[in-house]
């Protein structure tokens, strides 16, 4: 089994539920949505880890840790933790994926993501060689690098980039049509704040097993 930190809104929040729709499942409830069958294969990657944005990657639990303790440990820093918002949110390209992203660098979020990188750590079993080269090191920067082996991750603390993936690798000449598309169906949701209310941790019960949310828990109001 692995665990995963991510933010997501509410199972009932709107953007949650346009997200399970686009996607093509709910990570909380496992509903399939048959109206994805045309985006079946454009959304198959992130359909499997459900609509969140990483925040403490996937992991699998410390010999020296339980999961009664991890699920503690959520809601202890959740409830030491004030919501926030995020400005504004866009839709976004990562290479050859779209997400929904911040439309600029936001302090206080690169900040809550930090947090939470060092807060959990002591939860992460250490990787194994499969799980490092699973990363291909060989492609990454020096820091990204140092980061893999520190964090078990090389996209955190200055390489960390908030994005709630929404598609997987696609062709160039098909990405006008598809962001044209994203945007429509996130019209409600696009150049507005997004409000970190919460995080929910995920789990993987097999590798390769779809990502389900194990519980979701609120932060401090403001």
């Amino acid at each position: 089994m692995r665990y995963a930190v991510y933010f997501t809104p509410p199972q009932t929040h709107p953007l949650n539920l346009a997200a399970a729709r686009w996607l093509g499942r709910d990570p909380f409830t496992g509903e399939i949505h048959a109206d994805n069958e045309a985006r079946e294969e454009l959304t198959a990657e992130p359909r499997r880890y459900g609509f969140h944005a990483t925040l403490k990657a996937p992991f699998e639990l410390s010999e020296k840790k339980t999961e009664a303790q991890l699920i503690a440990a959520v809601k202890n820093f959740a409830e030491t933790r004030t919501a926030f918002d995020i400005p504004q949110i866009v839709v976004g390209q990562l290479g050859p994926f779209f997400a929904l992203v911040p439309h600029s660098v936001h302090g206080p979020l690169q900040d809550f993501a930090a947090d939470i990188v060092d807060f959990f750590d002591e939860f992460r079993a250490p990787l194994s060689d499969s799980d490092i080269a699973r990363r291909r090191p060989q492609n990454l920067t020096p820091k990204q690098r140092d980061n893999l082996m520190l964090w078990g991750y090389p996209h955190v603390m200055e390489e960390f980039r908030f994005h709630m993936t929404l598609t997987g690798p696609t062709e160039e000449p098909d990405r006008p049509d598809i962001h044209s598309a994203l945007n429509g169906h996130f019209s409600e949701f696009i150049n507005r704040p997004l409000p970190i209310t919460g995080l929910a941790l995920f789990v993987e019960e097999q590798r390769g097993e779809p990502f389900k949310v194990h519980s979701w828990h609120s932060l401090a109001t403001r």
